[in-house]
């Protein structure tokens, strides 16, 4: 029989959820709430979904204090926001560096338009949160008229900082590996807080 995955309830929303489904929690040695992105860091797990109102019902009951038995530090929302915020953008940050040094990049919305127009095999396209409307709408039509997948994420600086770069309002990342966990990461950024990673071609946006 196939092996049933582990469940844990949502100390926000109380609903019980897959492991995997949810973003788990440990203590440092200081007693200091800590996002562990990756499940992998060692101690007693606490869960909550990966979505910002959940982590916000847990740190004003108190939930974290009573899963750990004691008393904690750094549970309050904003806290508990802030790190998981930064947590992935370093995650995003690092596969696009990785990326970069692979000679897998395209930067500039200039250079990034004329590939998707070229037909060159483009996996994903990110776009800055401070790109202009009109650069940003236009890079978005192309992308979604090719089926490639595009997020707003960052600033301009932040973004040029990661390719050793000037001012970069788009990159994007050839097909091949750096893709799908890029993406992943990216649909969790946006899941998670309102105004962070826009997937453009969601139909909710």
């Amino acid at each position: 029989m196939p092996r049933t995955e582990p469940q844990r309830t949502c100390l926000g929303c109380r609903e019980e959820k897959g492991k995997n489904e949810l973003l788990r929690y440990v203590l440092d040695p200081e007693g200091t709430v800590v996002p562990d992105l990756l499940a992998k860091l060692p101690g007693r797990g606490a869960y909550t979904c990966f979505c910002r109102d959940c982590v916000e019902k847990a740190a004003s009951r108190k939930q974290f204090a009573r899963a750990f038995k004691g008393e904690v530090k750094g549970a309050t929302s904003q806290e508990l926001q802030s790190k998981i915020v930064c947590r992935l953008e370093e995650r995003i940050a690092s596969y696009l560096a990785l990326a970069n040094k692979a000679g897998k990049i395209v930067s500039g919305s200039d250079m990034v338009m004329e590939a998707i127009r070229k037909g060159k095999r483009i996996g994903l396209v990110i776009m800055a949160g401070d790109v202009s409307a009109e650069i940003g709408d236009k890079v978005a039509n192309m992308a979604a008229r090719d089926g490639i997948p595009c997020f707003r994420i960052l600033d301009k600086d932040r973004i040029g900082g990661l390719l050793g770069k000037g001012l970069r309002s788009v990159v994007a990342i050839e097909v091949g590996g750096f893709v799908p966990p890029l993406v992943k990461e990216l649909q969790r950024f946006g899941n998670f807080l309102d105004g962070g990673a826009v997937d453009e071609q969601d139909p909710r946006v």
